[in-house]
């Protein structure tokens, strides 16, 4: 079932029942079941970037000033509040944190370096790496 609706999200009950042969109530129980416990945390809409104009990627590398609780605590809760920033990852290497960042262009992007990026707190650096292309994006999870 998280298969197929991970591939399909728009997939009716009745149909994903028959994929699945089960009935129809069963397969509402058993859906239902995976929302309450967790293995299916929402359903949305895959928007074309490109169509809404954030046809733009930038990755970002941000090492911060200090590698504490606090400097974590405080660089993570304003970067929540970005709507730009599609992802957030704290890794291990050159960089505390990889940022996957949409925008429209080069001069929105400027803008958002200039007037957002380089005042987040807690920042000492950010490294940028503007995506040439999408070679693959979103993939499904294999299980």
């Amino acid at each position: 079932m998280l298969r197929l609706l991970q591939n399909d999200g728009r997939l009716t009950n009745a149909d994903l029942a028959a994929k699945v042969n089960v009935s129809p109530a069963t397969c509402h129980r058993r859906t239902q079941r995976l929302f309450n416990e967790g293995y299916i945390q929402t359903v949305r809409a895959i928007v074309n970037p490109e169509a809404v104009g954030l046809g733009a990627i930038a990755m970002v590398g941000v090492v911060l000033d200090r590698s504490t609780p606090e400097s974590f605590a405080n660089f993570e809760n304003a970067i929540r509040d970005l709507p730009m920033v599609l992802d957030c990852h704290l890794v291990a290497g050159d960089f505390d944190y990889l940022l996957k960042i949409r925008m429209a262009d080069m001069a929105d992007f400027n803008r958002l370096h200039g007037e957002v990026l380089i005042a987040l707190p807690e920042v000492r650096q950010a490294r940028t790496f503007f995506v040439m292309k999408e070679v693959k994006d979103g993939a499904p999870l294999n299980f």
